[in-house]
């Protein structure tokens, strides 16, 4: 058990039917005290099966689940951990009959199909694709998966906050303040949502938005569902939840007087998924629902320097939003700066060009870890990660040997190397599918493949072993003596392995894509000597593509009518539509190595560090919204009242709210230390001049 303060104490000792509403900054305890009051629970006897715990997002979920898994606890029915949309996705599977008619879909005597982020983009596209052609989305300029994505995502915001899908269009329309031409594409969008949901009632498919509002609209009024779960779950324990979406809350509130007891937990200055529907404001309305009240304002992360830094930045960015009333019982560390922005001497120079940034950033880390700081108390963020900002960072940190690792949840299966390398070996196995991989694809998949192949080799390997018109690769023995010599036999005999692998494999019956990759990795691409051997990154990359394919396949095959369903997998990946959201690419940590992560992406993953590192602090990124053609998070949620303009006044106001959240959520999971990462020309080329580049320089001024 964790040693608790008087207040985690007050939560955890509390009457076993009392009702809290438990808030207070990052940092200060909130789930910590919700776990002992869990443990407390079960060790009085109440039974495991009938606590809930929900959360907006399951990786939300891993400190209960430490304790839910942990062999210490009495035996007993495990407690359910849970979200929203989760639990309606079981009520949807478990009480499909009453659902199906009255949600009107075509055939409620067959079963549903559920669809994943992946499958769902698969079927917008199957429906979409065609409507381009015929002059729908004429004056947007962006990928057609992000295209499909923000249709999607119009979907989702209309169930989670609570309209008729029908008024996407309407009410973003009527927020529109600018070029006319931009209504048209929100008539198309609007277009495109109405079909694809109509063609999901007419095959049973359910996306994440009809799961939500099968459950809420036909499910939760039926006396019977509403008996089931409460009969079920008899005690809450709900976190987060003002990263969670209103209907969610109403739920909750409805449900609430059917608990024994409840816990509900707001972390004051969060809100950070609004681009997905979360509504703080929405969550506050649990503080009036609930017996009791507990506030927890002592941080038990952040140094007093470190809070400091957070109220008079988030007092510079914008006053709109009231800093933190969080205190510190922990005493100074004695830095004599929490925030650095000069690498080495007294008074150096700012780097001019972006390298040589990373390269004090890549210097400074590695002193750290000389001084005996551990590489986990290290995060570098940045507003986004891009593909060459991570590679650059990334080869810098080995060329010092500092371990590390990345999270970019918006980064496509199809962008990583392990991903290409799979797909272009199950289509050399496959020739019925008739994909005839590039030679430069099969040259990287064999570097990805045999563990020490490095370019050169590889390439005048597929040079010579490669015949694109067959899709085959020849025998190594084939090759003249002195270029085996070249690439080397010990290489050879890994490539000609690799190469009676995948014969052999083409003399049995063709498995399922998802068999077939756990078939490759199990038997030869993860023994020694391959490529995924040692390469834990690329294991991680192979289970997320297994996981993808097989929610593709589950999802297509009562369809039937698409085909190869390995090439038709393949053909969506190459349309560009992302990968789902795979928890272990979220839970996989390295004890000991440096994450390199985009901003927001730290903050959801709720977990405190030593010492952070912020690149392109001049960056627009850290404060403007991405652009979004076919969406607006402000304008679909419950707060805009319909017909509103949005204008100009409302996107700063937004934008400066949106950064001293972030800046506050970020400083209050940093223990000591900020070094803040800047160059005269920023990773873009231009020079630095962002609203937080300014705040900084207003509060660095004032106390100086």
């Amino acid at each position: 058990m964790a040693e608790l303060t008087p207040s985690q104490l007050d939560i955890v000792n509390a009457p076993p039917d009392a009702r809290l509403f438990l808030s207070g900054p990052a940092g200060c305890g909130k789930t910590t005290a919700a776990i002992e009051r869990m443990r407390a629970l079960l060790e009085a006897g109440v039974p495991g099966d009938s606590i809930l715990v929900l959360t907006p997002q399951r990786t939300l979920q891993d400190p209960y689940l430490d304790l839910i898994h942990s062999p210490a606890l009495a035996p007993g029915g495990p407690v359910t951990p849970a979200t929203v949309g989760g639990l309606a996705r079981r009520m949807t599977d478990l009480f499909w009959p009453l659902a199906a008619e009255a949600a009107g879909f075509a055939r409620p005597d067959l079963p549903p199909v559920f669809l994943t982020l992946e499958t769902a983009q698969y079927y917008m596209a199957h429906l979409v694709r065609p409507l381009l052609d015929e002059g729908y989305f004429e004056s947007v300029t962006i990928n057609r998966n992000r295209l499909y994505s923000q249709i999607i995502d119009n979907l989702n915001k209309a169930v989670a906050v609570g309209f008729p899908y029908t008024e996407i269009g309407e009410r973003l329309s009527a927020a529109w303040f600018g070029d006319p031409a931009q209504r048209r594409v929100y008539a198309d969008s609007q277009a495109c949502a109405t079909r694809f949901r109509q063609y999901c009632l007419e095959h049973n498919l359910l996306d994440f938005s009809l799961q939500l509002e099968v459950f809420w609209n036909a499910l939760w009024p039926q006396p019977l569902v509403r008996r089931h779960l409460s009969q079920s779950y008899r005690h809450l324990i709900y976190d987060n939840l003002e990263e969670d979406v209103p209907r969610a809350h109403d739920l909750i509130e409805d449900w609430l007087p059917d608990f024994d007891s409840a816990l509900l937990i707001y972390d004051e200055g969060g809100g950070y998924r609004r681009f997905l529907g979360a509504d703080p404001d929405s969550g506050r309305r649990f503080e009036g629902l609930c017996s009791q009240r507990s506030v927890l304002d002592l941080s038990l992360v952040a140094s007093p320097e470190v809070v400091s830094l957070a109220r008079s930045l988030t007092a510079a960015i914008t006053p709109a939003v009231e800093p933190s009333a969080v205190e510190t019982t922990l005493e100074s560390r004695g830095q004599p700066f929490v925030v650095q922005y000069r690498s080495d001497g007294d008074q150096p120079e700012v780097p001019r060009y972006y390298p040589e940034l990373l390269d004090s950033v890549a210097d400074e880390i590695a002193g750290l870890i000389q001084n005996g700081l551990n590489p986990s108390e290290i995060v570098i963020l940045a507003p986004y990660l891009s593909d060459a900002l991570r590679f650059s960072l990334t080869n810098r940190l080995e060329a010092r040997g500092i371990p590390w690792r990345s999270h970019r949840p918006s980064r496509s299966l199809r962008d990583e190397p392990a991903t290409h390398a799979l797909l272009t070996l199950a289509a050399l196995a496959h020739p019925g599918w008739d994909i005839r991989p590039s030679a430069f694809d099969v040259t990287h998949a064999l570097m990805q493949s045999i563990e020490g192949l490095d370019l050169v080799r590889a390439n005048l390997l597929t040079q010579i072993t490669y015949q694109r018109r067959t899709a085959a690769l020849s025998p190594f023995e084939q090759i003249k003596p002195e270029v085996q010599e070249r690439i080397t036999y010990r290489l050879g005999n890994r490539f000609s392995s690799l190469r009676e692998w995948i014969l052999g494999y083409q003399e049995t019956e063709p498995l399922p894509l998802d068999h077939f990759l756990r078939k490759l990795f199990g038997e030869i691409l993860s023994q020694p000597g391959f490529g995924f051997h040692r390469n834990l990154d690329s294991a991680q990359v192979a289970a997320s593509l297994v996981e993808s394919v097989q929610k593709f396949r589950q999802a297509l095959e009562p369809a039937g009518d698409f085909g190869n369903l390995g090439k038709e997998y393949i053909a969506m990946l190459e349309d560009g539509v992302i990968a789902a959201q795979y928890l272990e690419a979220w839970r996989t940590e390295t004890d000991e190595a440096v994450l390199v992560a985009p901003a927001y992406t730290f903050l959801l993953m709720n977990r405190p560090v030593t010492v952070q590192f912020w690149l392109d602090a001049g960056a627009a990124g850290w404060y403007e919204r991405l652009s979004q053609p076919l969406t607006q998070p402000f304008v679909l949620s419950r707060g805009w009242s319909p017909g509103r303009l949005w204008t100009d006044a409302d996107e700063v106001a937004a934008s400066s709210e949106s950064l001293a959240r972030l800046v506050s959520g970020l400083l209050l999971r940093c223990r000591e230390r900020v070094h803040l990462g800047l160059s005269e020309l920023g990773e873009g080329g231009f020079e630095q001049r962002g609203a937080l580049l300014r705040a900084f320089q207003k509060v660095l001024t004032d106390e100086g």
